[in-house]
């Protein structure tokens, strides 16, 4: 067994443009949907929606998809084959110029972070077959099986432009149980997936891998992938929302900033914050402790503070709750940290 590639991330939340949604807001549309209850809670604006080079957030696009699940939450498959290479702009001009479809693969897992995927997919090579899994990680489980199946259809349907034809798909098996209807999936698929399984993966010929694809193009292939990589090492840089409250909290003089005035500051609503926290593994009290415990230590190490001063400066309304809670981030009281810190 052999692994082609790792992937960029295996973690879903990374920026992406704006193309998904809107693929995804046509969709449900098209199915009878109102718009705005595709849009709500994604604070999208209709600045967003309206410029096709937009950046946002994953939660936002999140948030699309749960609405959209809520309502049709067995067309994954049939919303996953509306995303096509051109859908996925230079990254997927990238995939048709490349050489074979391995160059392709390849060009996706390393640039995973430019797609819209959710899950984190694997390659593998076991004997002649190719295994393409996808794991959904921390995904919440109300959304889960509709992006398992939304990323795998895009997948296949994406190779099978590349190739121009049938992809040559040997077995599919999903964990979610069988819905009532599968035509969707053996149409994408080939075949009627077995369900309830343990993981969520397709097996195909491996031949597949070494197919040259008809509008290779080595120059355009170096082009698109510099392209992508300065995209990458951009959105890269870009901080998440827990960065961006530390970023903030780091800033504020006494800490008397309350989590909806840091909401505020983000252009995001205190519900739609703590939530983004909370996927995110972490809490605005925990990252208020963590910033406040690391002035703490300056404060008293560098500067020389007292205690009482260094409460003050802290935002404590007494010098007994800072030395309590001084005691839970270091384990021992202010004055005994000042001196074994030698201040």
């Amino acid at each position: 067994m052999r692994t082609l590639a790792e992937p960029a991330t295996r973690h879903w939340d990374f920026p992406r443009g704006i193309a998904s949604v809107a693929l995804l807001l046509r969709y449900g549309v098209e199915r009878g949907l109102a718009r705005h209850y595709l849009l709500a809670g994604s604070d999208l604006t209709a600045g967003q929606l309206a410029d096709p080079a937009a950046e946002i957030t994953a939660h936002q696009e999140l948030a699309v998809v749960r609405n959209l699940a809520a309502h049709l939450p067995d067309a994954g498959v049939d919303a996953g084959r509306r995303y096509h290479a051109t859908t996925f702009g230079v990254l997927g001009h990238a995939f048709l110029s490349a050489a074979t479809v391995q160059d392709a693969v390849d060009l996706a897992l390393r640039f995973l972070d430019l797609s819209f995927a959710f899950t984190a997919p694997t390659a593998t090579l076991t004997g002649d077959r190719l295994v393409l899994s996808l794991d959904p990680g921390a995904l919440p489980a109300d959304v889960a099986p509709f992006l398992v199946e939304r990323d795998l259809a895009a997948i296949h349907t994406v190779i099978g432009e590349l190739v121009g034809g049938e992809v040559p798909v040997v077995s599919v098996d999903l964990s979610r149980p069988a819905p009532t209807d599968v035509r969707a999936h053996e149409e994408v698929f080939g075949v009627v997936p077995t369900f309830s399984a343990r993981r969520d993966q397709s097996v195909v010929d491996a031949a597949l891998l070494v197919r040259a694809l008809p509008l290779a193009s080595p120059e355009a292939t170096a082009l698109c992938e510099r392209q992508c990589a300065d995209m990458a090492a951009r959105r890269r840089r870009k901080p998440g929302v827990q960065d961006e409250v530390r970023r903030l909290l780091e800033g504020s003089a006494r800490f008397e900033e309350t989590m909806p005035d840091v909401a505020r500051a983000l252009g995001l609503s205190p519900r739609t914050l703590r939530r983004r926290l909370t996927e995110s593994g972490t809490g605005y009290q925990a990252l208020l402790d963590e910033v406040r415990a690391a002035r703490a230590a300056v404060l008293l190490a560098d500067r020389g503070l007292s205690v009482e001063r260094a409460a003050a400066e802290l935002g404590f309304a007494e010098p007994a709750s800072f030395i309590h809670a001084f005691r839970r981030w270091y384990g021992s009281t202010p004055a005994g940290f000042a001196r074994s810190r030698g201040a």
